[in-house]
């Protein structure tokens, strides 16, 4: 079993964490993990974006020309990324900012209103969190216990009095997201 996962969105929108969260999640599990981050040099505002595979056996290549899975943030994403998910594949995106909205007919396509919520919710901190409890509704490779011990091993130590109100975002993403009707 592999799965291989391109998250992207702007740089400060949490999209390098939640890789990282997910591979020390499937670490956790036993599974073999790669986490390849990229993003531009002015980090906040610029593009970020990172590859995270989880494989049950050895992992060749950390580079991938196409995805199983696309957790898109923003509209500059979803136009580079859309077209490089495998048929039969899944599209998650954040509706906010998006002015052209996914067209692809042979994806699983699912909306999660994160950035709403957040604020609704006055998280915005957790608008990340949100998404990637969205992703574990739908994709749960790896159990929400492992995801919040690399909650845990990936913030600093001062932060980790957010982790209770963390959970309880990757838990509201878990009940809000939506398969898109095409």
């Amino acid at each position: 079993m592999t799965e291989e996962i391109i998250i992207a969105g702007f740089g400060g929108q949490g999209v390098l964490l939640m890789g990282k969260i997910l591979a020390y999640s499937g670490m956790m599990q036993d599974m073999e993990v790669s986490w390849m981050p990229s993003y531009g040099p002015e980090m906040r505002g610029g593009t970020a974006n990172v590859t995270v595979i989880f494989s049950t056996e050895r992992i060749n290549s950390p580079i991938l020309n196409e995805f199983d899975t696309a957790i898109v943030l923003n509209q500059q994403s979803l136009d580079k990324f859309e077209s490089l998910i495998k048929p039969g594949g899944i599209l998650l995106y954040d509706n906010s900012g998006i002015t052209r909205f996914p067209s692809r007919q042979d994806i699983d396509i699912y909306c999660v209103e994160a950035s709403e919520e957040a604020a609704r919710m006055s998280m915005a901190i957790s608008f990340n969190m949100i998404v990637l409890g969205a992703y574990l509704k739908i994709s749960p490779f790896v159990k929400l216990d492992n995801v919040i011990k690399g909650l845990t091993k990936s913030l600093p130590s001062r932060h980790h009095h957010t982790i209770p109100m963390n959970r309880d975002a990757i838990v509201r993403g878990m009940e809000i997201v939506k398969k898109d009707i095409k």
